[in-house]
């Protein structure tokens, strides 16, 4: 059986990178205990540090009082392994954006978390009925996509694979609201509802790099304030990672088969040179300095 809301107590994060960490902050703020792995130790304790970094940031700046940091970071615990996931009562799979590996992993978490334990994914793109079939639970699966940066974007989107039982669902529509999001539900089809459409308007904004419309400062000056967008397209890539914008622009390509989704060429040699945007310290733009 599904667990109810008021039975869950411990969140499970695998994945401690961008997303992941900050799937652990919320969960955390909402006086969850949480359990935060990635491939090693090593690789979950720096994720729990980059939010006690964060909450830091936020204390000197007089948004948060210390002890309601030291608490948030206290309910965090680092996991090395899978193993370590075994004691939560909902787990979110946080991990790259691959299908290969998203469905080792789900694999890997079904054998190791107990029944009735729900998995999520935070996938941005990826067929949540595909994942759910590499399990024993199918019916425990479901999408729950936060946006970046999760502790500020209030939305989540949740989504139903094909096999997603109904209580599984409002589980994590419940579960989300604890968290202090807004959810939208949608159905299980490539690029969801959000990516769907954000993905080919940055995908544009690269081509109209790549033909030399305007530099990326224009495309993304035009748009922020003839669109009265917060951020430009080619700021939000790299913010996003454009690794990630890439590999769910081929998702969309690969899944709807319409030549309209594939990636700009530019996009695609920026993530050969390894400049995936703001964690790599360049993408569109250069953030070596700190700008």
């Amino acid at each position: 059986m599904t667990a109810q809301l008021s039975n869950i107590h411990t969140i499970g994060v695998l994945g401690a990178g961008q997303m992941g960490a900050g799937i652990a902050q919320v969960a955390a703020q909402a006086e969850y205990d949480v359990l935060l792995a990635d491939i090693s130790l090593e690789r979950a304790e720096a994720g729990r540090a980059k939010i006690a970094k964060s909450l830091a940031r936020r204390v000197e700046k007089g948004k948060l009082d210390g002890s309601v940091r030291d608490a948030i970071v206290g309910r965090i615990t680092p996991v090395g392994n899978l193993e370590g996931l075994a004691k939560a009562n909902f787990v979110v799979e946080a991990a790259t954006e691959n299908i290969e590996l998203k469905k080792k992993l789900f694999r890997e978490l079904d054998k190791a978390l107990p029944a009735g334990v729900v998995l999520g994914t935070n996938t941005s793109s990826i067929s949540i009925t595909l994942l759910a079939a590499e399990t024993s639970r199918p019916e425990l699966v479901v999408g729950m996509h936060f946006m970046n940066p999760v502790p500020v974007m209030k939305l989540v989107e949740i989504i139903r694979g094909l096999q997603t039982a109904d209580a599984t669902y409002e589980t994590t529509l419940a579960l989300a609201k604890r968290m202090g999001k807004t959810t939208i539900t949608s159905k299980d089809c490539p690029g969801f509802i959000v990516n769907r459409i954000l993905i080919p308007l940055i995908n544009e904004a690269c081509f109209a790099l790549q033909e030399g419309l305007g530099t990326p400062e224009d495309i993304d000056t035009g748009i922020r304030l003839g669109l009265n967008h917060p951020m430009g397209p080619l700021a939000l890539a790299d913010l996003i990672g454009l690794d990630t914008c890439l590999a769910i622009a081929d998702v969309l390509h690969r899944e709807l088969g319409d030549d309209k989704y594939r990636a700009a060429n530019i996009l695609r040699m920026h993530v050969a040179a390894g400049w995936h945007g703001r964690k790599t310290g360049r993408g569109f733009y250069d953030y070596s300095k700190g700008k």
